[in-house]
């Protein structure tokens, strides 16, 4: 039986409600099924990831 890691744990995720919103937000409209696919491959594309967890940790722990 393999042990839950918690360093695998995911700490934030996007999923395809969030992006609808955003469509119907921007767009006023539900993006097709094969809109949503091309978000999905692209989004990470405009996440920087590495300075969101950076800014996170300045907020809230001390050097």
């Amino acid at each position: 039986m393999m042990k839950n890691n918690r360093n695998d744990r995911i700490v934030y995720s996007i999923n395809v409600s969030d992006i609808q919103e955003v469509a119907n937000q921007v767009l006023e409209r539900t993006l097709t099924k094969k809109e949503v696919a091309l978000v999905e491959d692209s989004v990470g594309d405009y996440l920087d990831w590495f300075q969101a967890i950076e800014n996170s940790i300045r907020k809230h722990v001390k050097e």
